[in-house]
């Protein structure tokens, strides 16, 4: 039964639901929030207009009481006083700084009234009364050990001075009074706290009744803006604010560096721009972040989208630092980029420009991670050493995926899986929405339209491909439907304010939402999945977790009211932007439940909300985007983003969701999208179907070919996610972050690198086009070779344009000094590639050397773990140290080696190589060969526990700018073995 509100309820469920179906148009700002009509944010913005108004005479009322300053086993701690606005009264703010053993600073800042349970909540609410604390349960997986026995520290009565880091070269510099800190790296301040006097932490407080009653003097007025403090109203929806104003702002300077990156999740470019006093192009809404449903969604804005990641990285020239803000409410930040002369005269020539951050959450602690660098590298491996490395996916996953919402009947499935067999087109996964369930009921089948959906699977794995299927945290509130019953009976649902089960609107129409905070939910989650209660679902089948922001669609930005309580009584508002990863992981966990515990297989989960450590579980894509040009090209900045803040199992609907593309955008986008890391087709129930295979003559090719070419490519690409899970380096790399020395390349957000295999992709992302222009950094030890043509491009810090018809490839260039492992032969499937020959490909450098790598594994289960891989390194070089040849040919014997890098091998190393010893080296291709090596017909090959051999080489020389090449033909080598090429 509906709940009496359910009629009210409906209209509003029926307008949003017409908007979503109507085709593309634009963004319904109305919809959500700017900052003016965000109280908190409003709040610290007037602040910090109210600072920078004062200049000078401007003091932060806080301060670092000295007598509290405590430094032992790796930790500073602290109080920090707050002198209140009226200047009568002070608060107590306990200050932590933990210097890690990883040369990571963590500081946090609490409220010690709340932190006691020393607070009066209104209208009785049973919230718990504490500042939330419990997001790095969810988010912080390791890291955390402190340097114990190597910080050390000087403290005066103004300032305490920490040293402290691996090198010892660190220092934080805290000021006590007004309180503030800066990060140093050589003796070279890198990062300021609260240098600008913004640090705001709004403490609790009696509400005061303003009213004057009769025959009693007038209430004083109040000294600040009160209007927002105790409840506030938007869309509809009055948030009660039982604990009143608590929002946490702070200033972060990063001074030397103009150029910042990060905080995903927007539609913007990659250097994020100015938000406040920005020239014409700079933004005037602050980045927010605050996990939404904001379809059709619009470029170049700072406006809040589907996920957040609190991590943003400042770069300049050969320095690169970081800093993450751990905090899961609502956030925005402000940032200002200021102009400094080296002298009066110099009019801005030799200058350097500051990066000034305002950051601001509505709830919560001041947490916050300071990260020193001094490489992009360094960064990237800090932070996912305390919120976990990317998930190794299963090697399926990393195929094409075929989607649309909706594949209307099992008989639909298995004619488009003919149809991609019977036009050669490979592909992995495809994938049902919404409608493959009874009436919307998550947990079942459309018993008229999938009455077989075994009979369904069964074909699909006959190829070995698989079967994603979405389930959303809204659960159908509907009679006789066991889900949610038990979901309402053992109160496993979110509560609103009342503390009783909340209900709202989403596709089922009235609904209600798991809470998967609950362990008690977390527990029956996990029972759904089992292969007895979920009857049609096999191993194969896998899942897609949509809508988890949460999305709801009556509630306040189509979301769900703030004062909601969660487990243990904390607040919607506290735990928001990490609402979708404990959903995700609550579904991971289900995958992993359902499996025989001796013989786990990794779980594949697609989840549209996101936090820091969601790349622990999964894929995420940039949502329901536009089939247009604009959002093509916005989705690369947009996943190189996702890569540089530790999420690079990422990618966006190729085709556009809504709307459909024309012929041209449809392959230009299977062109890009070959490259994302996830690569994935998804349409709108009303778009025309789009199967690569329905596209007219003169665009399927081209769209077959691209397929061909990711497929071609699995092995390095597999080999890119392996270096992000042990490293957590991107396997989308932006040039910045590959070239950190070079300024022209900070700002390029339209091209990029493919993990270690040199490889340099620019996209066409305009209608039109026939050519692009690509940047190639100015390097001396490699040229550039094209990858399908062999043409070679000085590195020399220039544009070169290259041809891009519509029927080629995606420009691609290599660059030397690389070797990457491939696979040749067409399949239908990644699972029918698994004991194909590999062909290798090296690139040279000046020098005449090259490198790279290949990992493999069984593709599912977490054998690797135990050191069931081969993990092989390919170097070409001379044997010869002495030798300074630019061709490599005098001074040793040119050899390509394979070395083992298992460092510790184990039985189940071996047993895997057991499985593998078959598999071989069948070409080598040797881009940059040298005309000395013309008219070699063989080489001779020597492997580990074989005879030497020798074996067919042919040599080919370049003409019009191509390089000369030469190919090993089928060396034999065992791809698990220890060998050597010598020529």
């Amino acid at each position: 039964m509906f709940s009496p509100r359910a009629g009210a309820y409906l209209a509003l469920f029926v307008t949003f639901l017409f908007a979503i179906l109507s085709p593309a148009g634009a963004v319904k700002h109305e919809n959500f929030k700017t900052c003016d009509q965000s109280g908190f944010c409003k709040r610290n913005r007037g602040y910090a207009d109210k600072a920078t108004a004062s200049g000078s005479s401007w003091t932060s009322p806080y301060q670092l009481d000295s007598k509290t300053v405590s430094v032992k086993n790796g930790q500073l701690t602290g109080i920090i006083i707050k002198t209140t606005e009226d200047g009568t009264g002070t608060v107590r703010l306990p200050l932590t700084i933990s210097f890690l053993d990883s040369g990571v600073a963590r500081i946090t800042v609490d409220e010690q009234k709340r932190q006691k349970g020393e607070i009066e909540l209104r209208h009785g609410s049973p919230a718990r009364k504490e500042r939330y604390n419990g997001v790095q349960d969810w988010v912080i997986v390791g890291g955390l050990t402190v340097d114990k026995d190597s910080v050390k520290h000087t403290t005066t009565e103004d300032e305490t001075i920490v040293s402290y880091g691996p090198k010892k070269n660190f220092q934080a510099a805290i000021k006590h009074a007004p309180f503030s800190i800066d990060f140093r790296r050589d003796e070279e301040t890198q990062i300021k706290f609260n240098s600008r006097g913004l640090f705001n932490m709004e403490h609790w407080r009696p509400k005061v009744d303003r009213e004057q009653k009769e025959g009693e003097p007038a209430p004083p007025e109040p000294t600040e803006d009160e209007s927002t403090w105790w409840e506030e109203s938007f869309g509809g929806n009055t948030d009660t604010k039982p604990k009143g104003p608590e929002s946490v702002g702070l200033d972060i300077t990063f001074p030397g560096y103009e150029h910042v990156y990060g905080i995903p999740e927007h539609a913007g470019p990659l250097s994020l721009k100015q938000t406040r006093g920005g020239a014409s192009g700079q933004y005037d809404q602050p980045y927010r972040l605050y996990n939404s449903d904001v379809f059709e969604y619009e470029m170049d804005t700072p406006m809040t989208l589907y996920g957040a990641i609190p991590l943003m990285q400042a770069h300049r020239k050969d320095s690169t630092v970081g800093v993450f803000w751990l905090n899961a409410a609502e956030t925005w930040i402000d940032i200002i980029k200021t102009k400094t002369s080296s002298n009066p005269l110099s009019l801005g020539i030799g200058g350097t420009t500051d990066t000034q951050t305002h950051w601001f959450s509505e709830s919560g602690l001041v947490d916050v991670f300071v990260f020193l660098g001094p490489t992009p590298k360094d960064i990237i491996q800090d932070y996912s050493e305390l919120t976990g490395y990317s998930q190794l996916p299963q090697h399926f996953a990393l195929g094409y995926h075929q989607c649309r919402w909706n594949y209307v009947t099992d008989e639909d499935v298995k004619d488009v899986d003919r149809k991609f067999d019977k036009s050669k087109i490979p592909y992995d996964v495809i994938w049902l929405d919404i409608e493959y369930t009874e009436g919307k009921k998550y947990f079942t089948w459309d018993k008229d339209n999938f009455p077989d959906p075994l009979g369904m699977q069964k074909q699909l794995d006959s190829h070995g491909r698989k079967l994603v299927i979405i389930i959303d945290p809204h659960i159908k509130n509907e009679g006789n439907y066991p889900v949610v019953d038990t979901l309402k009976s053992q109160n496993l649902g979110i509560n609103n304010k009342e503390n009783n089960i909340f209900e709202g609107w989403c596709w089922p129409g009235s609904s209600y939402w798991i809470d998967a905070f609950n362990p008690s939910a977390l527990a029956w989650w996990k029972s759904l999945f089992a292969y007895a209660n979920f009857p049609g679902t096999t191993p194969n089948t896998f899942l897609w977790n949509d809508m988890n922001e949460p999305s709801v669609f009556n509630g306040p930005e189509t979301t769900m009211p703030k004062d909601n309580l969660h487990f243990d009584n904390w607040e919607h508002r506290d735990v928001h932007n990490v609402n979708g990863l404990t959903f995700v992981n609550a579904t991971y966990e289900a995958l992993l439940a359902r499996d025989d515990p001796k013989h786990p297989r990794r779980p594949f989960v697609l989840t549209r909300s996101f936090y820091a450590g969601s790349q622990r579980q999964g894929a995420m894509w940039t949502g329901d985007n536009l089939a247009s040009w604009d959002h093509l090209e916005a989705s690369i900045p947009m996943i190189l983003n996702q890569n540089i803040a530790g999420f690079s199992f990422s990618g966006a609907d190729v085709g556009g969701f809504f709307g459909n593309p024309s012929k041209e955008l449809q392959t230009r986008w299977y062109q890009a999208g070959a490259w994302y890391p996830f690569f994935r087709a998804h349409a709108h129930i009303d778009s025309r179907r789009r199967e690569p295979y329905l596209e007219a003559s003169g665009h399927v090719e081209p769209i077959t070919q691209a397929l061909r070419l990711r497929y071609s490519l699995l092995p390095a690409c597999y080999t890119s996610f392996y270096t992000a899970h042990t490293t957590g380096e991107p396997v989308m790399r932006p040039m910045w972050y590959v070239h950190p020395s070079d300024e022209a390349g900070f700002t390029i957000d339209d091209q990029f690198y493919v993990g270690d295999t040199g490889l340099l992709v620019k996209p066409v992302l305009k209608e039109g086009a026939t050519s692009v222009d690509i940047y190639l950094p100015p390097l001396t030890t490699a040229p550039y070779y094209h990858y399908f043509t062999f043409e070679t491009y000085p590195g020399n810090g220039k544009t070169v344009r290259l041809d891009a018809p519509l029927e080629g490839h995606t420009p691609v260039l290599m660059q030397g000094g690389h070797i990457l492992a491939r696979k040749e032969r067409p399949r239908k499937s990644s699972a029918l590639m698994k004991y194909d020959p590999y062909t290798l490909v090296i690139a040279l450098d000046n020098a005449g050397r090259a490198e790279g790598e290949l990992y493999v594994d069984d593709g599912e289960s977490f054998e690797y773990q135990k050191g069931a891989f081969i993990h092989r390194r390919f170097r070409f070089s001379s044997s010869s140290p002495s030798s300074s040849s630019s061709d490599g040919e005098s001074g040793g014997l040119l050899v390509l080696v394979s070395e083992d890098l298992n460092a510790s091998p184990t039985k189940q190393t071996t047993a895997f190589a057991k499985t593998m010893k078959d598999v071989r080296v069948e070409k080598i291709v040797i881009m940059g060969a040298p005309r000395e090596w013309e008219g070699r017909k063989e080489v001779v090959v020597v492997e580990e526990g074989e005879k030497e051999r020798k074996v067919g080489f042919t040599w080919k020389g370049g003409e019009k700018g191509r390089a000369g090449w030469a190919v090993v033909r089928d060396p034999g080598v065992r791809i698990g073995r220890g060998w050597r090429v010598e020529l």
